[in-house]
């Protein structure tokens, strides 16, 4: 299916992404902050914040680092940071959605026209590319939560739309409404899930040739790379071959 090579596409980056620990778990406490701010500091009274510790642990963030994070959204100083959305076009046409959590709208606004201006992309309008995605609810584990029957089974009965498994894991979609019932649902039957989150799921995916794949891979690596940017969005798609040429 063709959110399969997208699903994979990402997370083969994201491996070399994540390398940059230090700046991947400030994100990680922004969003948690944000979600104790926004709601009790106490996770079983906040489901928001419930998810972006679950989250921080998947990427074995330490304990510590999410106890101050949570601290901090009580203290008189703490930034307010505002959820923006920019949506743009990228090298061979390809769509991006990309989401930051800012204190300043002004400088991620120009940060995010400059990355990419300089790739050769266009920053549109909001609303100018989210219509080819669809906002849904992920929920990720690992494959020792079952075999793809067992997981396939258990997605339908919780009300889950779709199930990608392979041999690093299960990844399943649900509507975005019903994100945190699927979630509960499916963790009395497999446990407590690796990730669950809302994202931005490309309907029909670009298929981008090798010297267009490097520079969008630079583009998003680029966004990513700035500490406002949470998530990056896009429905390029590339061949398992070029992928690998341009990750070694």
């Amino acid at each position: 299916m063709a959110g399969h090579s997208q699903f994979k596409n990402i997370m083969h980056r994201k491996g070399r992404q994540d390398s940059v620990r230090s700046k991947m778990f400030s994100k990680l406490a922004r969003e948690i902050t944000v979600a104790a701010k926004s709601g009790l500091p106490d996770p079983t009274m906040n489901a928001s914040l419930r998810l972006a510790i679950q989250n921080a642990k998947a990427q074995s963030m330490p304990k510590d680092n999410i106890d101050r994070a949570i601290k901090k959204a009580s203290g008189a100083d703490t930034e307010n940071y505002d959820a923006i959305r920019y949506e743009g076009y990228g090298p061979g046409g390809t769509a991006i959605i990309v989401e930051a959590l800012t204190d300043n709208r002004n400088r991620t606004a120009s940060n995010v026209r400059s990355i990419f201006t300089k790739a050769g992309g266009a920053l549109g309008e909001t609303g100018s590319v989210s219509f080819s995605f669809d906002h849904v609810g992920e929920i990720t584990y690992k494959p020792t939560a079952g075999d793809a029957d067992k997981v396939m089974e258990a997605a339908i009965e919780a009300g889950a739309d779709d199930v990608e498994s392979d041999e690093e894991g299960h990844v399943i979609i649900c509507a975005f409404e019903s994100l945190g019932e699927v979630a509960k649902a499916l963790e009395a039957t497999l446990g407590e899930a690796e990730t669950v989150k809302a994202i931005w799921r490309a309907q029909n995916n670009v298929p981008v040739d090798e010297e267009k794949a490097q520079s969008l891979l630079k583009l998003i690596d680029n966004l990513e790379d700035d500490d406002d940017v949470q998530n990056v969005y896009s429905n390029f798609e590339v061949s398992e071959e070029v992928l690998a040429k341009l990750s070694a």
